[in-house]
C-alpha cells in the first residue's frame, strides 16, 4: 500500500499532510510513503527527514498521484477550488483521495471526483465518537485557530493583556470575551488567561459551563432559551433568527464592556450567525479588538470580511481564514497523527485497503465510491435523492 503526500497548492497553505515522525508506524501497518520534493519545507520538515524514516521522495505530483493508491492532502479537492480541479484531473478508479474537502458545500466537486471512480474522503466528517477522537482533525485544527485568533487579538490591542503593578502604576487587566464555547472557544479561553487577561465566555449550550470555568474563565449566563443546539454529530446547529435577536440584545452590555472579543461560532454548511451588530461594535472602547473565527462562513460580526481588517469607529475587526496555516509545524504534526489514525483504521495488518461501509467512521467519512456520491448529509445538501438501501436477502438465500 502507497501512500502519497503531494504539495500543498492553495495559497497561504503551509501544512503538510504527514510528517516524518508518524511513518514509523505507516510502515507497520504495511504502508510506505511517497512524498513530493519540498512538500514539508514550509512546516519545518525537510525532505532529509522524510528520507530518514523511509520515505521516498519524488519529484513530479503527477507520479505521486500515478504511483499512490491513497493521497493524503491537507486541502484535497473542495478545500482548494483554485487548483483543485487540476488533481480531480490525475484521480483514477479505486483511488483514495484524503483530505478536508469542505463536503458541505454546494459545489461540483463531489460529482467531478465520483466520475473519476475515486474514492474521496473528507476529515471534516470524522464523527464525533470516542474511538474516532485521534482522528478528529476538525478539533485539532481548532485547538491552534483558539490560541493563534488570542496572540492575533493581543498584537492589535494597544494594551497589554496582564495587571502589572510597576513603579509607574497599575496596569489594569484585558477584558476578553469569547463567544462559543467549542475546541477553538474553550482554547481560546485558556490562552486568553494564560496571558493575563480577566476572561468571560458564553455559549448557547449551559452545559459547557464546568469546561469554561476549568480553563479559568468565567461563564455568562443569558437570560434566553437555546432549547437543542447540538445534532446528532455533536456540532452546533443553526437556531432561529427571534433566538438570535434577543442573544444580541443580552449580549450587547458584555461586549462593551470588552477590550477583546473572539467569535468562533460556526455552523458545518451553513451561513454562521449574526451574533455582534454593527452597533455592538460600536459600544466598544476605542482600540478595541475583535477576532471572527467564522469570517469564512459569513461572519458572526457584521462587519467582518474574510482575511481583512476592517475599521469600526476605532475597533479592530479581523477575519481570518487559515489560522493553523499560520502555525503549520504543529498543525501539520497534528493533522498528520489524525491522518495516520484514519490510515490505520482503513488498512488492515496486512496492509490491505478495507473500505467496511457498515463501519460508523468510515460510512461517515465517505463521500463518494464507485462512481457515486454515497454520503446521505452530502446528497442531501446537493439536493439528490437518498440512495436505495441495499435489497435484504430472502430467507432461503440468508440460509445459504
Amino acid at each position: 500500500m502507497i501512500v502519497g503526500v503531494p504539495k500543498e497548492t492553495f495559497a497561504g497553505e503551509l501544512r503538510v499532510a504527514l510528517t516524518p515522525a508518524v511513518l514509523p508506524a505507516l510502515k507497520k501497518r504495511g504502508i510506505d510513503v511517497v512524498i513530493q520534493a519540498g512538500a514539508g519545507e514550509s512546516a519545518g520538515y525537510s525532505d532529509a527527514e522524510y528520507t530518514e524514516k523511509g520515505a521516498t521522495i519524488e519529484g513530479d505530483r503527477k507520479a505521486i498521484f500515478a504511483k499512490a493508491d491513497i493521497v493524503a492532502m491537507v486541502r484535497a479537492p473542495g478545500a482548494n477550488l483554485t487548483h483543485g480541479a487540476d488533481d480531480i484531473a490525475n484521480l483514477r478508479s479505486g483511488q483514495i483521495v484524503l483530505g478536508f474537502s469542505d463536503p458541505l458545500a454546494k459545489t461540483d466537486v463531489p460529482e467531478a471526483v465520483a466520475k473519476t471512480g475515486a474514492t474521496l474522503v473528507a476529515m471534516e466528517l470524522i464523527p464525533r465518537i470516542t474511538r474516532a477522537q485521534s482522528m478528529d482533525a476538525l478539533s485539532s485544527m481548532a485547538t491552534i485557530a483558539g490560541y493563534k485568533a488570542v496572540l492575533l487579538a493581543a498584537s492589535h490591542l494597544p494594551k497589554m493583556f496582564p495587571m502589572m503593578m510597576t513603579a509607574a502604576g497599575t496596569i489594569s487587566p484585558a477584558h476578553v470575551f469569547v463567544v462559543g464555547c467549542g475546541v477553538a472557544g474553550l482554547q481560546a479561553c485558556a490562552t486568553a488567561k494564560r496571558l493575563g487577561a480577566v476572561v468571560k465566555a458564553y455559549d448557547v449550550r449551559p452545559a459547557v459551563k464546568e469546561q469554561v470555568q476549568s480553563v479559568g474563565a468565567k461563564f455568562v449566563e443569558l437570560a434566553v432559551d437555546a432549547g437543542e443546539a447540538e445534532d446528532k454529530g455533536g456540532y452546533a446547529k443553526a437556531l432561529g433568527e427571534e433566538f438570535y435577536k434577543k442573544q444580541r440584545e443580552l449580549m450587547g452590555e458584555v461586549v462593551a464592556a470588552s477590550d477583546v472579543v473572539i467569535t468562533t461560532a460556526a455552523i458545518p454548511g451553513k451561513q454562521a450567525p449574526v451574533l455582534v451588530t454593527h452597533d455592538m461594535v460600536k459600544r466598544m472602547p476605542l482600540g478595541s479588538v475583535i477576532v471572527d473565527l467564522a469570517a469564512e462562513r459569513g461572519g458572526n460580526v457584521e462587519p467582518s470580511k474574510p482575511d481583512e481588517t476592517v475599521d469600526v469607529g476605532g475597533v479592530t475587526v479581523l477575519g481570518p481564514t487559515n489560522l493553523p496555516a499560520t502555525i503549520p509545524f504543529h498543525a501539520s504534526q497534528m493533522y498528520a497523527k489524525n491522518v495516520t489514525t484514519l490510515l490505520q483504521h482503513l488498512v488492515d495488518k496486512e496492509g490491505k485497503l478495507v473500505l467496511d461501509m457498515e463501519d460508523e467512521i468510515t460510512k461517515g467519512v465517505v463521500m463518494t465510491k464507485d462512481q457515486e456520491i454515497v454520503h446521505g448529509r452530502v446528497r442531501e445538501v446537493l439536493g439528490l435523492a437518498p440512495l436505495a438501501a441495499p435489497a435484504e436477502a430472502a430467507p432461503s438465500e440468508a440460509k445459504a
